[in-house]
């Protein structure tokens, strides 16, 4: 069997991992966006496919396809959903709001305003390529924007620019929250526990949350939150 693995996450260099292991011809294709990314185990591909008809060119040449990317790389998940071959989503839960306080949106739009609108000292973990969407709304705003790699736009003189990767701890994470006298927590919903401690420590210290929606899959993916429901489902699969 050749499965490509569309990955950037940790679940995909879980499943990459654990397909090295069973002895699969498993290919792991990242995006290239991340400067130093963590590479999974076996053969791996960085950069773009160049659309939709290029994926599904590529992917034939596979028995299978695992889409494995972040929850929010929709442009590359509506371009896997196009593939001839078997496809899978491999996507982890979402968060739940343990407080009930958390101010759901759905777009960083919504979200800029409305952390303008809740505090005027911000703590944004969007991503960098998020960051323009907030540079207007927060120009005049005290923001700490924490980011693994340097963002390609300018941003405000009032900004404090963080570049840091996870994993995080709670502890560490009320230090930051506090040290910046945050009043607002800006997020997206990426699920997961790599980036969970934020959540909680916003929650202990009564820091207002808001949390951008994950966007929409595309219909008819069959869908599993974890490795283990990637392997059975694989192993489900007729032979080519």
């Amino acid at each position: 069997m050749r499965v490509l693995l569309l990955g950037g996450t940790g679940e995909a260099r879980a499943l990459a991992a654990a397909l090295v292991e069973a002895g699969v011809d498993v290919e792991s294709s990242l995006a290239g966006r991340v400067v130093r990314p963590r590479l999974p185990v076996g053969r791996v591909r960085i950069g773009g496919f160049g659309g939709a008809e290029a994926l599904r060119a590529y992917a034939a040449a596979h028995d299978a396809v695992v889409d494995a990317t972040h929850p929010f790389a929709a442009t590359i998940s509506t371009h896997a959903a196009a593939v001839d071959v078997p496809l899978l989503r491999l996507q982890r839960p979402g968060w739940s709001d343990p407080t009930g306080r958390w101010h759901w949106v759905d777009g960083h739009d919504e979200a800029a305003a409305t952390a303008a609108r809740l505090g005027r000292r911000p703590v944004l973990t969007v991503g960098r390529q998020q960051l323009g969407a907030f540079a207007g709304p927060l120009a005049e705003h005290t923001v700490l924007a924490r980011v693994v790699d340097e963002p390609d736009v300018p941003l405000p003189a009032t900004w404090t620019l963080l570049r840091s990767r996870g994993p995080y701890q709670e502890a560490g994470e009320r230090d930051l929250l506090r040290g910046h006298r945050a009043d607002v927590l800006v997020t997206k919903d990426s699920g997961g526990a790599l980036t969970w401690p934020k959540m909680q420590a916003a929650a202990d210290l009564g820091v207002a949350t808001v949390v951008v929606r994950r966007p929409a899959p595309p219909p008819g993916v069959p869908t599993v939150s974890d490795v283990d429901g990637a392997l059975a489902w694989l192993r489900r699969l007729p032979s080519r």
